[in-house]
């Protein structure tokens, strides 16, 4: 894939804005920020579509990557975006890496620790942050947004 993509995901009690630059993107915010409710809605929607009551808006498919035969179907997809939860087992395999590095697919990955073996870029790590009042909305700001050599 190339290009960039913005992504809008909501329902009645929140909303999500994320746009989605490189091939692997990683979301940060601490408990209870909603980062694990973001991959919840996305792959509700995948599930059950518009009867979820969740609104998707992206103009690439968009999909969930879990623990249940993740290497099977993350070899079969190109052209989405796949969105992985910190707790996925493989997420910190080598093997998991070796297959994102010949994928062409932009990978949205919710992790609070270091992804070494992944070549993302610091300007594409985010930190997800409610940015209202009533805590409804949701946005994806990045947390680095300039690296200098040392």
């Amino acid at each position: 894939m190339v290009g960039k993509y913005d992504l809008e995901v909501y329902n009645r009690k929140v909303h999500y804005f994320l746009t989605i630059k490189r091939n692997i993107t990683i979301i940060q915010g601490n408990s209870g920020t909603g980062k694990t409710e973001l991959i919840r809605m996305i792959q509700e929607h995948e599930t059950n579509g518009a009867s979820s009551g969740i609104t998707l808006i992206c103009d690439a498919k968009c999909t969930v990557l879990t623990t249940v035969d993740w290497e099977l179907r993350l070899s079969s997809m190109n052209g989405r975006i796949v969105f992985i939860d910190e707790f996925a087992g493989f997420l910190r395999s080598q093997r998991f890496a070796e297959l994102v590095k010949g994928s062409d697919n932009y990978f949205v990955i919710v992790c609070r620790d270091d992804l070494s073996q992944l070549p993302y870029s610091a300007d594409e790590i985010y930190g997800l942050r409610n940015v209202s009042d009533n805590q409804k909305d949701k946005t994806c700001k990045r947390i680095y947004n300039e690296m200098f050599r040392l």
